[in-house]
């Protein structure tokens, strides 16, 4: 459970709004010159009879000049972020006067920019306040067999022979596809399978789809089995907020599953950077 409502997610949405929320004013380009004689209708027509065109951008505010349009602002940014309405209204009071002014230059910006914004703050809380409790709950084989995959071979898809639970692997990227192929060369690999997207962690940001699932042979590490999410940069700082909190609470997560000895989660960008995370947990 996360207390959504805290102190804590106010003050941190603020600062983040105030430091990070820039909408541009939009812009009208004019274009005008000068004409001398009229040589024909067509090139009046085409714009081709004036000389000593310039151009000249002209910035308007058009969330003042569109009076005919109302926003429920905070209870679009209640739909985005689903905080209460209370807690909205001590965020945008909270704001400066600079920052808020900038509704003005584009709503529906301003609302999708700052509902983002919010929900960084509310990944930043969840690092701290999440909580996983283990469940008698369980998947069922009836995810990995359930149609929807499409690929094509040599683009996004590849043969998988040896060591994947199906012959072919449908990947999202050339990262993915090298790990595949190091996977299938690994000695001490039984079997792994890339996760379907309905294989998921609940997290208060949002569904976390870990992407593969990998087990050991006995002896060598113990059965531990790996979910892995592989990245062409783990580090955190490159990862986007959003992104990062469910990769913490994944951690947390899969902490709690851990506790049967049986199941650990790393990010990792290769094989012989599990196996280094796995022969430090077998030493």
């Amino acid at each position: 459970l996360v207390d959504f409502e805290s102190p804590e997610l106010v003050k941190g949405a603020i600062e983040k709004i105030d430091n990070g929320l820039r909408i541009a004013k939009p812009l009208f380009r004019v274009e005008f010159g000068s004409i001398d004689k009229i040589e024909s209708k067509e090139a009046l027509e085409a714009g081709e009879a004036f000389g000593n065109k310039k151009t000249k951008d002209v910035a308007r505010n058009i969330g003042k000049s569109s009076s005919s349009v109302k926003y429920d602002l905070v209870g679009r940014i209640v739909s985005e972020t689903g905080l209460t309405r209370k807690s909205i209204v001590k965020i945008l009071t909270g704001i400066q006067k600079a920052t808020f002014d900038q509704f003005a230059y584009n709503p529906e910006e301003f609302i999708a920019k700052t509902s983002r914004l919010i929900n960084e703050a509310k990944g930043s809380v969840i690092v701290d306040h999440i909580k996983y409790d283990m469940l008698d709950e369980t998947y069922g084989m009836d995810i990995f067999t359930e149609p929807g995959l499409r690929g094509a071979f040599g683009v996004n898809a590849k043969k998988t022979p040896r060591k994947h639970l199906f012959d072919a692997l449908v990947y999202d990227s050339k990262t993915e596809a090298k790990f595949s192929d190091e996977l299938e060369a690994a000695e001490d690999v039984v079997v792994y399978v890339k996760l379907p997207n309905t294989f998921y962690i609940n997290t208060p940001v949002g569904r976390y789809n870990p992407d593969w699932a990998i087990a050991f042979k006995e002896g060598s590490v113990n059965h531990v089995y790996f979910v892995a999410e592989t990245k062409g940069d783990n580090s955190t700082l490159e990862l986007r907020e959003i992104e990062s909190a469910r990769i913490k609470c994944a951690r947390k997560h899969f902490a709690v599953l851990a506790k049967r000895k049986d199941v650990r989660y790393e990010v990792v960008d290769s094989y012989d950077r599990l196996k280094e995370i796995v022969n430090g947990l077998t030493q």
